[in-house]
């Protein structure tokens, strides 16, 4: 496992993977990532790659599906690979009914799918489609999966992990509309129904993660210089979850940003017009 540098010590802090503990609580599962082509799906797939469980890869790009199943299946872990727009209802279909073909149904699932757009509102005033794919596949599909299986978790007294950002506990920021509103409505339907599901035996974890150095973020050419987690390490408090059980990951200044957020809200609403008029970012 590579080893973290000083900065993401400082900024995120070291996660020790008790390794004998996540195999034994994987031994025979079956795990469901979506988004698992690349960046942290891509990584937590090959963290568990030791484990003896049965991975199932959900992601649009089959080739680089089979390369990751390649690589793995060298090792402990089984995997099944789908590959699956789940922006389109046809392919999700296929998808729910491959799940269910499965007799010992689901044990976890992680949510990891997601895509983020970065754009000033009047640079979208004629490109609604950046707020219905959004939607698409940053609430509505994670929805639509979950309602499916959860009778498949329901059975194994299973785990739904969702990954989520930083940005639900912080005021909203410019440019970020379409990203921030459908990361939000998620969110919150998952935080409504987890009662339920833990009355029920489903375990629920959302992993709240700063800024982390994915594909998703090389468009934004302001991320490039910016302080953000590895892959690896988002993978790796993923993975740590699945043995802990915990409810909720934050990086452990997210406080501070939120007490921030609050007493300062006032003051950046009179003073980000300003701000943007002055950088020419607003037409």
């Amino acid at each position: 496992m590579p080893n973290y540098t000083l900065k993401e010590k400082v900024l995120f802090g070291s996660i020790h993977i008790n390794m004998k503990k996540l195999e034994n609580e994987l031994q025979g599962k079956t795990v469901l990532i979506t988004g698992a082509s690349s960046g942290i799906g891509e990584r937590l797939a090959y963290l568990l790659a030791d484990t003896e469980s049965h991975l199932i890869l959900v992601a649009r790009r089959e080739e680089k599906l089979s390369a990751i199943k390649e690589h793995i299946e060298k090792r402990a872990a089984k995997v099944s690979i789908f590959r699956a727009d789940l922006r389109n209802q046809e392919e999700m279909e296929n998808l729910l009914a491959f799940l269910h073909t499965f007799p010992q149904g689901l044990d976890l699932v992680v949510s990891n799918a997601g895509i983020s757009i970065r754009r000033s509102i009047f640079e979208s005033l004629d490109r609604f489609h950046d707020f219905t794919r959004t939607m698409a596949i940053n609430y509505f599909a994670p929805v639509q999966l979950l309602l499916s299986v959860i009778p498949l978790l329901q059975k194994n007294k299973g785990q739904i992990i969702n990954i989520s950002t930083i940005n639900m506990w912080m005021i909203p920021f410019p440019f970020w509309a379409a990203y921030q509103a459908s990361k939000s409505a998620f969110d919150t339907w998952f935080r409504s129904v987890a009662p339920e599901l833990n009355a029920t035996g489903i375990s629920t974890t959302t992993i709240y993660l700063p800024l982390v150095r994915t594909p998703m973020i090389l468009p934004t050419a302001s991320y490039r210089d910016t302080p953000a987690m590895s892959p690896f390490h988002a993978a790796s408090i993923i993975a740590k979850a699945m043995y802990t059980k915990r409810r909720t990951y934050t990086p452990w200044w997210l406080v501070f940003a939120q007490w921030g957020s609050i007493l300062f809200r006032s003051v950046w609403e009179r003073l980000a017009p300003e701000v943007l008029r002055k950088k020419g970012d607003n037409k």
